[in-house]
């Protein structure tokens, strides 16, 4: 059902140190930053020739990423998101199979303008997963 992984996501708690980091030192080409109200985040990716990496910053004070960074103030890693093809299947078979679709459970449009839905962390061992569709 999954096929690549899309993007590990790493919630940062001072954005612009976490860009430096991977462009300065690492020498990684680095996205602008992008806001997404929707999700209550800014996001920039780390374009990697294998994937990418998102960092994560808080978009406002109701952000759930201000409420993993008040638990895990130097951050960490936030959420793992792997590529599917048939998003509505893959959501109802993970439903019927007793996984919990966070939120409405309803899609949301994430950070590439393509349909998202996250997974319960308690179902996948401590781990919040992100589902995205992508083109077949």
């Amino acid at each position: 059902m999954i096929g690549k992984l899309n993007h590990v996501a790493i919630a940062v708690p001072d954005l612009d140190a976490a860009i430096a980091k991977y462009r300065d030192l690492l020498g990684a080409k680095v996205s602008e930053p992008q806001n997404l109200p929707e999700h209550g985040v800014t996001v920039v990716f780390v374009l990697l020739d294998n994937t990418k990496i998102e960092l994560l910053y808080p978009l406002g004070e109701a952000s759930p990423i201000a409420g993993y960074l008040a638990k895990n103030p130097s951050g960490g890693v936030h959420h793992l998101c792997f590529e599917v093809v048939d998003l509505a299947e893959a959501t109802d078979r993970l439903v019927r199979s007793g996984v919990r679709v966070l939120g409405d459970g309803k899609p949301k449009t994430g950070a590439h303008g393509l349909p998202v839905v996250f997974l319960h962390p308690k179902d996948f061992d401590g781990t919040l997963i992100e589902l995205e569709e992508v083109a077949g």
